[in-house]
């Protein structure tokens, strides 16, 4: 598999025509393609909403978006929860990084990871892996994730609804390109700030 190959054909007009190929199966195509995300985190989550934003209107396309993105974070979760301990996947847990991640969840609970889940470009891949792993409960990771995956995937689903709209009006193209600068700078420092939390409290 090349991934360099892939990330160059997920562009938005190639998710669209997926999209209306398989326009007969409903909304499975548009819930699958965020859910494969979870899975494979090089995909492009962005604009897989964006696709399904405009290609299934906004309250349609944000509802299969979310149901995919909830799902695939669940279905990593239980993966790791429940192997996470085994053969195959313990010597994940014996990773330096990953023990401070999830002794930094188990400390932090829902409010952290929540903030992290608003946003589109925290490692959300890694956040389930490494809750998956941790001692937190499955109803307060799972509350973060249907909480915070809503408030990320409605932004995406409000920006991308009326791609057209991109290229006829400037206003809104600059609209956009300033939500996904401030989203990508908000991510990042949530991503500092978790990171020098976890060097504090190794310290202590």
């Amino acid at each position: 598999m090349d991934v360099e190959l892939m990330k160059e054909w997920f562009t938005i007009e190639n998710i669209m025509d997926l999209l209306n190929q398989y326009r007969s199966f409903g909304p499975i195509p548009g819930i699958l393609l965020p859910m494969l995300e979870a899975f494979l985190p090089f995909l492009p989550l962005f604009l897989f909403v964006m696709a399904n934003a405009n290609a299934f209107g906004l309250w349609l396309g944000f509802l299969f978006s979310w149901i995919g993105a909830v799902l695939g974070a669940l279905i990593v979760f239980l993966i790791f929860r429940r192997y996470g301990q085994g053969r195959i996947l313990g010597f994940l847990q014996r990773h330096p990084k990953v023990q401070k991640g999830m002794n930094w969840i188990e400390r932090h609970g829902f409010g952290p990871i929540f903030l992290m889940l608003c946003f589109p470009f925290t490692p959300s891949a890694l956040v389930n892996i490494v809750a998956g792993l941790s001692k937190i409960s499955m109803a307060q990771y799972m509350l973060a994730v249907i909480t915070g995956k809503m408030v990320m995937i409605f932004t995406i689903s409000f920006v991308g609804y009326d791609i057209r709209s991109l290229i006829t009006n400037p206003a809104r193209t600059a609209i956009v390109l300033a939500v996904i600068a401030i989203l990508w700078y908000i991510g990042k420092r949530i991503e500092v700030k978790m990171n020098m939390s976890v060097g504090k409290d190794d310290n202590d």
